[in-house]
């Protein structure tokens, strides 16, 4: 089970990455989504697989750690808050610029000269 996360939090980073270097708004704001998925899955990975694990203090011999959840729930709020001002960004840069590069220049044959 644990390679199995381990290769899908891989994938989500390798893609994040991927997507992130793209020329334009919108691929890299689904790369930063995916990394963020990818370091939510990390994390939330990191306080390790119980399912004989009890959530409740005293009902059992093991209890689930509740750290990794809380600071998922955290990340979770982050990310959706700046996936948002990026995405808000990218549209103000659209409607300024014309076009979605993340350089800035307004068409190709200026990306040519």
């Amino acid at each position: 089970m644990e390679i199995l996360i381990s290769a899908v939090i891989a994938i989500l980073t390798s893609c994040g990455v991927y997507l992130l270097l793209r020329g334009r708004t919108f691929p890299i704001i689904l790369g930063l989504t995916l990394l963020t998925y990818a370091v939510n899955l990390f994390i939330f990975m990191s306080g390790r697989l119980n399912t004989s694990a009890s959530t409740i203090i005293g009902v059992g011999d093991q209890y689930a750690d509740p750290l990794p959840q809380a600071l998922v729930l955290t990340a979770i709020v982050i990310s959706f808050a700046m996936t948002a001002f990026v995405l808000v960004l990218a549209l103000r840069a659209r409607a300024e610029l014309g076009n979605d590069h993340v350089d800035g220049r307004n068409s190709i044959e200026e990306i040519k000269s």
